[in-house]
């Protein structure tokens, strides 16, 4: 028996096996009863088994040929299968991005239907965790990535703009019962702690030493979305990424009392592999993104406050 059988022999044997005739099957196939006939004799050779008893002109499946039959006909109904599926749902590619929580919740999302309107045979599934993704052995196409972190070779590495850390606040706060005017104003008022952050108030405290600040007390976040949504619930100042708030400051939601000049960081990189670095979905998203990034967003070239 051969490894493979003739394709166009199954075909025919599933016509007949299924409509109990050699002449149906040969209708639906657009072919002559002898023809079908013949490939079904090529078939039984091969396979070395007889598959239909010939009774006068009726032809009736041998106990081997019903159960080749059922599995035949379950492999073509899985094919059938298959095949509406992946013209209905899958038209367009699906890429997976894994991002950290504030990256996803604070710029990314809010960006995506700007990304899908510009691609919209690309249908995105984004992940996020504070977990990186494993891109050799998840189905993940990028992971958005804060911090450093060995990576496994064949990742390409690709460090998004370096983000500015400067402190933040609800207006009414910023121009309440006691004013941010200069550094020294914020000992009037609860500093928020965002501890994943690369630049915490210590570092900032050492670019203002005449400044003195109980940076032990405070809130405190390990995540940045919540220490932003904190400091626009006016419960104090945070000191976060300009990166992460541009949308709380074009909507006024918070405001930046010392300007936007502050200590810079190189916090987050993409991350693909090189091998899949080229595939069209891949180098779109990555085009957009880093042209996104280089948007000049509205309220971070000049003193908020």
């Amino acid at each position: 028996m051969p490894h493979r059988v003739s394709l166009k022999a199954v075909q025919a044997f599933e016509a007949a096996a299924r409509l109990s005739s050699f002449a149906l099957a040969a209708e639906e196939m657009l072919v002559t009863p002898s023809a079908i006939s013949h490939q079904i004799k090529i078939l039984e050779e091969d396979i070395g088994v007889r598959l239909f008893h010939r009774v006068h002109r009726a032809v009736i499946l041998t106990d081997a040929g019903r159960r080749y039959a059922e599995e035949i006909t379950a492999a073509f109904a899985r094919i059938d299968l298959a095949t509406r599926n992946v013209g209905q749902t899958e038209k367009s590619d699906i890429l997976t991005v894994h991002s950290t929580p504030s990256f996803a919740t604070q710029w990314l999302m809010p960006r995506l239907a700007r990304f899908s309107a510009l691609n919209p045979d690309i249908d995105v599934r984004l992940n996020a965790s504070t977990t990186p993704a494993d891109l050799t052995t998840e189905a993940v196409d990028l992971d958005i990535r804060y911090g450093t972190r060995l990576q496994p070779t064949g990742t390409l590495v690709l460090p998004l703009p370096p983000e500015t850390i400067v402190p933040l606040c609800a207006p009414e706060l910023a121009e309440g019962a006691h004013p941010i005017r200069s550094p020294g104003d914020l000992r009037h008022h609860h500093l928020i702690h965002s501890e994943a952050c690369l630049v915490g108030w210590r570092d900032w405290m050492r670019q203002h030493r005449k400044v003195k600040l109980d940076i032990t007390r405070g809130l405190r976040f390990d995540r940045s979305f919540m220490a932003i949504s904190a400091a626009v619930d006016g419960l104090g100042v945070c000191l976060d990424s300009l990166l992460l708030v541009q949308r709380e400051l074009e909507a006024g939601r918070l405001v930046a009392p010392f300007g936007t000049e502050g200590l810079k960081v190189q916090g987050y990189t993409v991350n693909l592999l090189k091998s899949r670095a080229e595939l069209p979905k891949l180098r779109s998203f990555q085009d957009w993104l880093f042209a996104e990034l280089e948007r000049v967003p509205n309220g971070t070239n000049r003193p908020v406050g």
